[in-house]
């Protein structure tokens, strides 16, 4: 009785320990607090893969506690890494088309973001992630603005002889028309270069603003509101080959948990611009607001530099603006 008892709870550990070796972990890297918008659309997709009960967890690595904050594309598409969630344009030196993702004044708003990430225009940039062995799980489009160290920033003459960070080659090309300097640097590091004077003014998102609180090193604000010049494409993304490897149940449960994320994702970034404002006011730092006439005189200068760049350095670069160009 003992000998068969001995062999049942043999067999019961062992079919255990089966279960627990069939699991698949996957692993996310970002660059964001805990706190952060990104953070919650990689959590909402873990949970929501983790109670659909398939054998698929997903850990994530916060903080750049796994990768550098511009160093994650490259080990995703070689498949040392599963999934991040990330700025598409911190990959332009692969892929240079993926500068448009974060170029000036073209995308209105948060609605029209949602289109694009519908659009054609979208789909060729997906078979360019293609080529890298990436897919997209989730789209998302962050708005932002600018903050000043010591003075306010709403005109192309504002940043004129400022050490100013901008997120993207296209924004640094923009800014460099404008005659401010240009310091190349992650959204993480814009607090300590702000607080050791490498930095007079910054542009990023909303939500970069409240998550690494660059409220307590600049003197002004300006959000996105009725106009906003900066919009940028941070989606989740994954290794495809990764993808591919799951099981159909695997799979399914990832696209459901996606699908959700993508409609948080949308809502609260509609919440993070007033949200934004709001935390900068707490803390006293001044408000500014960008003119009708502001954004254009912007828009201008990014057409004679930006834009003009873009088609004339990448291949089929005007096809593709004119891709994003033709969303309503």
């Amino acid at each position: 009785m003992k000998s068969i008892m001995k062999t049942v709870v043999t067999a019961l550990t062992l079919a255990s320990v089966g279960t627990i070796a069939g699991a698949t972990e996957l692993r996310l890297s970002h660059q964001w607090s805990t706190k952060d918008i990104r953070h919650q659309v990689a959590q909402i997709v873990a949970d929501e893969v983790a109670a659909a009960n398939v054998d698929l967890d997903i850990k994530i690595f916060a903080s750049k506690s796994l990768f550098k904050p511009r160093e994650q594309y490259k080990p995703l598409s070689r498949g040392q890494l599963d999934m991040t969630v990330l700025p598409l344009s911190y990959a332009g030196g692969q892929q240079p088309a993926y500068n448009l993702t974060l170029m000036p004044g073209l995308v209105k708003n948060h609605d029209h973001a949602a289109r694009l990430s519908e659009s054609p225009f979208m789909e060729a940039l997906e078979a360019k992630m293609a080529e890298d062995d990436v897919m997209v799980l989730v789209h998302g489009y962050l708005a932002g603005g600018f903050a000043g160290k010591d003075k306010c920033i709403t005109k192309p003459s504002d940043v004129a002889g400022l050490q100013t960070r901008a997120a993207g080659k296209s924004f640094e090309q923009m800014l460099a028309g404008a005659n401010a300097s240009i310091a190349s640097m992650a959204s993480s590091e814009i607090y300590n270069a702000m607080q050791t004077g490498v930095l007079q003014a910054a542009n990023t998102s909303s939500s970069s603003f409240v998550s690494y609180r660059i409220y307590e090193q600049v003197s002004c604000y300006t959000p996105a509101g009725d106009v906003a010049l900066w919009f940028m494409y941070q989606p989740l993304l994954m290794n495809k080959s990764a993808f591919d490897e799951l099981n159909e149940d695997q799979q399914a449960a990832l696209m459901a948990a996606s699908a959700k994320a993508e409609a948080h994702y949308l809502a609260e970034a509609k919440k993070q611009d007033a949200a934004s404002t709001q935390v900068f006011m707490d803390a006293g730092v001044e408000i500014a607001e960008m003119s009708a006439e502001d954004f254009e005189a912007w828009r201008t200068l990014a057409m004679e530099t930006s834009y003009a760049k873009f088609v004339e350095e990448v291949e089929g670069g005007q096809e593709l603006l004119d891709m994003a160009l033709a969303v309503e």
